[in-house]
């Protein structure tokens, strides 16, 4: 029988770990993973894309995940970012699209991060049979809860953790930032930039009165 399962992260932790993830920079330079992933031999769109024209994930580049690897990836975007009653969960909004067409991008950073993912990937299958003989897409809410506790904070990961805390807090950055670029993301954290007005907001009185205005 499968362990009680805990309640999913708020918006705020997401936001929270999301934050967290800026304290661990250095680490994400560090090569803890052997370099294996096969480069990709794509070419980039160019100096002169069509930025008129909406591309579909695969159109530019070949895409990179399994079907198995994509399992996976959807279920660790949400579990970082999971729906609730404000905005839905990250893989709602194509998360995992972005995260598959990064890495598959023929550019030294996203190559960079294609590494970390693909052989984190590997490492987080690996972790989760030795603990629970099943895939992380399989495991219960809190058996997956479990695994991303030991690598969710990179200086407190014990040193077996280590590649583990590397992989996920790629995931973590590339999840954050393909989830709050949506409609979806900006509405959840209050962003209105970019949308018509038909009236700019007023100044409140006492801000007026401050500056001599009124």
């Amino acid at each position: 029988m499968n362990a009680p399962e805990s309640p999913r992260l708020s918006r705020r932790e997401a936001i929270q770990w999301v934050l967290a993830a800026s304290a661990s920079v250095a680490l994400l330079h560090q090569q803890t993973f052997a370099e294996d992933a096969a480069a990709v031999t794509a070419k980039p769109y160019g100096t002169d894309p069509l930025l008129n024209h909406v591309y579909k994930p695969g159109e530019l580049w070949p895409l990179t995940l399994s079907a198995e690897q994509r399992r996976t990836v959807t279920a660790l975007c949400d579990l970082i970012i999971p729906a609730d009653d404000r905005s839905p969960a990250a893989s709602a909004v194509g998360v995992p699209d972005f995260i598959d067409e990064w890495i598959s991008a023929p550019y030294p950073i996203q190559q960079s991060d294609r590494v970390v993912v693909l052989d984190g990937l590997k490492w987080l299958e690996s972790e989760c049979q030795k603990r629970f003989t099943k895939g992380f897409a399989d495991l219960s809410l809190d058996q997956q809860t479990q695994v991303a506790d030991d690598i969710a904070w990179p200086p407190r990961a014990k040193p077996e953790h280590k590649a583990g805390a590397q992989f996920f807090s790629v995931v973590r950055n590339l999840t954050s930032s393909g989830f709050y670029t949506t409609p979806a993301g900006m509405k959840d954290i209050g962003f209105i930039g970019n949308m018509a007005l038909t009236k700019f907001p007023e100044a409140p009185k006492e801000v007026l009165e401050k500056l001599g205005l009124v």
